[in-house]
């Protein structure tokens, strides 16, 4: 992975997670100070923790990748150590998978007149779980990656020694 891309990478990752903690902070303000009083359309409080844990999940995601891209620029990312930080990106698209879930049954009786919302949403809640999916067959083969090369490693000691 080249300089530039490691450093555009970091921005971004960077940028989205200070912008999760100004979401974090403004909805934490609000619940804790109730400036934005309920109209009753809406059960606004469950939303907005449920939009402080999702921020949690995301900058969990950010940290993890951080570290990963940090592995892969020292060029240790085929060892033991990725995996920690691989199952955390997998459990933070779960966990947001789930707060998805719960935001489509806070929602769904206001939905009554258009279940279709509802249905849309679920399916939106199932496509975060495939990502976690895809993920984690992504971490399969960095297990076979790291087991070829723990593999390598032995012959190449083999041979020193035939040698």
């Amino acid at each position: 992975m080249g300089k530039l891309a490691v450093r555009a990478l970091r921005a971004v990752l960077a940028v989205v997670f200070v912008g999760t903690v100004c979401v974090q902070v403004l909805m934490v303000w609000v619940l804790v100070s109730g400036s934005d009083p309920e109209d009753g359309s809406l059960p606004l409080t469950p939303l907005r923790l449920i939009t402080v844990l999702g921020m949690v999940s995301a900058q969990v995601a950010l940290v993890c990748v951080w570290r990963l891209v940090a592995m892969v620029r020292r060029g240790t990312v085929f060892s033991d150590t990725a995996f920690r930080y691989v199952n955390g990106v997998i459990g933070a698209i779960v966990a947001a998978a789930l707060l998805w879930f719960a935001v489509t049954a806070i929602n769904a009786p206001g939905q009554r007149d258009d279940p279709g919302v509802t249905v849309i949403m679920g399916g939106v809640g199932l496509a975060i779980l495939g990502v976690a999916l895809i993920v984690l067959v992504l971490r399969m083969l960095l297990a076979q990656a790291v087991a070829r090369d723990v593999e390598a490693a032995k012959m190449q000691a083999e041979l020193d020694v035939v040698i």
